[in-house]
């Protein structure tokens, strides 16, 4: 397999992960668990920068863009 397609299924992996800390971190109270998820996200965004292919970045741009909506209004915290 081509190093820049392994990138790609890294990056999906990161944003799994991600995903995995984001989604309970939607109930009142856990927000502060989105900055936890922040920088794996980040890392899953410039994986997927490297790779080949725009699935990965795709996904983690996602799940970046429900953690920040989250984080607003949640006023940053909460």
């Amino acid at each position: 397999m081509h190093i820049k397609h392994m990138l790609n299924a890294l990056a999906y992996l990161v944003g799994l992960v991600s995903l995995v800390i984001v989604i309970p971190a939607q109930i009142p109270l856990l927000g502060w668990a989105n900055w936890f998820a922040l920088p794996l996200i980040v890392i899953g965004i410039i994986l997927g920068a490297l790779s080949s292919k725009d699935g990965g970045r795709n996904f983690c741009l996602v799940v970046l863009l429900i953690a920040a909506v989250r984080l607003m209004l949640g006023g940053g915290f909460f």
